[in-house]
């Protein structure tokens, strides 16, 4: 079983030592983030830019996605989507909003059917404008608030504030970033990308409770350990569970990233970059640290005695 070890059990790193390089860093990526949501700004679906979704059936067998996307392509109307959903021979097409509004969604859906002629059924055609876009946006926008506060609450109660407002700063960081890379690489940002972002709250978040757990616990045991060795014998004595639950998550993702296929494209790149390269950097080198900070432990006395291995 040692050889199945990814961490030792004696690891002894010492994680404070960076709090003063890894704020600055994560403090320029944050503005430079923001900085290309405003001026580069986020490649919309068609979720939240309107357009026109189309539910068809192949009548003669599996579809041919590629067939039909050669096909579709052609007809010059700007953004194609096509998803095999379901059994193989059901597709979603998805087209964006065309300029002209209703006559010219009517005559993008005729166009569509003339193309496809006959090979197919419609089993449902439906035009999303822009008042319902921009409704979904900002449900969307709204559902990610409320889950931060709603976080914020909880750790409160759990915890203490200081705990509650590190994982909030922590959770706002992980989104942060997150939108910057989605500018930067122009992912499409619909409502499967908002469902990664939640996603990436709910991993972030349960990393940061288990080394917020473990730092409680050493608070009440170790009461004259000085605070920056208490955090990092926690993160040492859960880093084994951070690292396996890491590398599990990052192998799942590859495969629905590499074998996913386009229709959900998005969200495996926005879950492979907030998981792999933010969410548990974001637990041990934001959340933890920033306790020093806000406070956490300074009515303890510091000493020597009754103290576990410090790195």
């Amino acid at each position: 079983m040692k050889l199945l070890r990814i961490v030792p059990d004696d690891t002894k790193f010492d994680f404070m030592r960076f709090r003063r390089i890894s704020f600055p860093v994560s403090a320029l990526l944050s503005i430079m983030a923001i900085a290309l949501y405003f001026f580069h700004g986020l490649n919309f679906g068609i979720d939240f830019r309107g357009g026109t979704l189309l539910e068809v059936q192949s009548k003669s067998g599996p579809a041919d996605i590629a067939k039909m996307r050669t096909t579709l392509g052609g007809l010059n109307l700007g953004e194609v989507q096509l998803q095999q959903f379901g059994g193989p021979t059901d597709v979603l097409i998805r087209i964006s909003e065309q300029p002209g509004g209703d006559a010219a969604q009517q005559a993008a859906v005729q166009k569509v059917r003339a193309a496809l002629g006959s090979e197919v059924d419609y089993r449902r055609v439906e035009v999303v404008g822009p008042r319902v876009s921009g409704e979904l946006l900002s449900y969307g926008v709204i559902g990610l608030i409320l889950a931060i506060l709603c976080i914020f609450i909880y750790l409160w109660f759990r915890f203490e504030w200081q705990f509650a407002l590190g994982a909030m700063i922590a959770n706002v960081h992980d989104l942060v970033l997150t939108i910057g890379f989605m500018s930067l690489a122009q992912i499409d940002f619909d409502l499967t990308s908002i469902a990664a972002l939640l996603t990436i709250l709910g991993y972030s978040l349960n990393d940061t409770v288990v080394i917020y757990d473990r730092i409680r616990e050493m608070l009440r045991r170790y009461k004259k350990l000085p605070i920056a060795d208490l955090l990092n014998a926690s993160i040492n004595s859960t880093l084994s569970r951070s690292v396996i639950t890491h590398v599990t998550v990052s192998l799942a993702l590859l495969a629905l990233l590499l074998f996913g296929g386009q229709a959900i494209h998005s969200f495996t790149a926005t879950m492979m970059f907030g998981v792999v390269l933010v969410g548990t950097y974001t637990s041990i080198f934001i959340a933890a640290p920033i306790l020093i900070y806000l406070g956490v432990g300074l009515g303890r006395a510091e000493g020597r005695d009754e103290t576990p291995d410090r790195p």
